[in-house]
């Protein structure tokens, strides 16, 4: 699943959450109290939900495959850590 995808999920389930609270208390509530109180209980699940489901990661991503974690020299002073391949030149 793409980024822009996983943005459109989470915006959708947070949309749904505060849907469901605004109905809950402006509309639902004067038909039946318990009946409010349990969408808000609905409503409280889903942003967690929200959250794990927008940072999951895909088996196409391979943002946390990055190269310069192999890179042996990374903590020496004056090396490039944007290009690992290469020394940094004196200038």
């Amino acid at each position: 699943m793409q980024a822009h995808r996983r943005h459109r999920y989470y915006f959708a389930m947070m949309g749904v959450c505060l849907g469901l609270f605004v109905l809950a208390w402006g509309v639902v509530r004067f038909w039946s109290v318990p009946a409010a109180i349990g969408m808000c209980l609905v409503a409280m699940v889903i942003p967690p939900a929200a959250a794990v489901f927008a940072n999951r990661r895909d088996p196409e991503d391979d943002w946390w495959n990055d190269p310069r974690w192999d890179d042996p020299k990374w903590d020496d002073p004056g090396h490039d850590r944007d290009h690992p391949d290469r020394e940094r030149r004196d200038r």
